[in-house]
């Protein structure tokens, strides 16, 4: 049976966008889409000293309105890298995963990317071998699938299943419950999943708990093992 999932190309995401790349067989990174600023693309969040929390970021070669997610680009004459590392200096006392998750980032920060859908892909890819996760990966852009242009918001993902074949439940976060019509799918020999996250506080070594951060903070105060155990807390709706 093989499951499909297909998102935008997120920053560093939550735990429930890697529990839905851990869940499915073929994870597609979406990206012929108008590029929004501002959002899960380019920065994610982080604890910041003391409480609260802060953003970490790639830097934007400001383009057009009509930017599409694949052509944004990183602006790599700032050396943001080293900053995001800076920013992440408040864990090392605190987080007994810290050199871990810095050795993930380092390895990731080997190599210059210059769109911001390439490090995202590199990214979850590390992450996902660092977490024992198995992972296929892609770049929508790049498969040059025949798709047929979707008529409604929720046939994009229906299309590009019908193109690819051979695709039997796709699966979806449960935020766009309300805009898909399960018969399209069920018509065309799909099942449509939504996976709701069961999504549980764990020891921040500070109060209060700061829920919703970037799956880096989760695996800086737990063990992979752990964090597959939240991976797997999830019900399909």
């Amino acid at each position: 049976m093989k499951k499909i999932a297909i998102m935008q190309p997120y920053f560093f995401p939550y735990l429930g966008y890697l529990s839905l790349l851990k869940h499915t067989d073929e994870f597609i990174l979406f990206d012929t889409v108008q590029f929004i600023r501002h959002g899960w693309i380019e920065r994610n969040r982080m604890l910041k000293q003391g409480e609260g929390w802060l953003y970490i970021k790639a830097p934007i070669i400001k383009g057009s309105r009509d930017t599409v997610i694949k052509d944004v680009l990183i602006n790599n004459k700032e050396d943001w890298k080293t900053k995001l590392l800076a920013q992440l200096q408040p864990y090392k006392k605190i987080a007994p995963h810290y050199a871990d998750v810095v050795t993930v980032l380092n390895d990731i920060f080997a190599q210059d990317y210059e769109t911001i859908v390439e490090f995202n892909q590199a990214s979850l890819e590390r992450i996902g071998d660092y977490l024992g996760i198995d992972h296929d990966i892609k770049i929508f852009s790049k498969m040059n699938l025949e798709v047929e242009p979707a008529k409604a918001p929720d046939e994009w993902a229906l299309n590009i299943c019908k193109a690819l074949g051979n695709v039997d439940e796709y699966w979806n976060p449960p935020g766009g419950q309300e805009f898909f019509d399960r018969k399209k799918y069920d018509d065309a020999g799909i099942k449509l999943v939504f996976q709701k996250p069961i999504l549980s506080a764990y020891d921040q070594k500070r109060e209060p708990f700061e829920p919703g951060l970037s799956i880096l903070d989760v695996m800086m105060f737990n063990s992979p093992e752990e964090v597959n155990k939240m991976l797997d807390a999830y019900e399909l709706l």
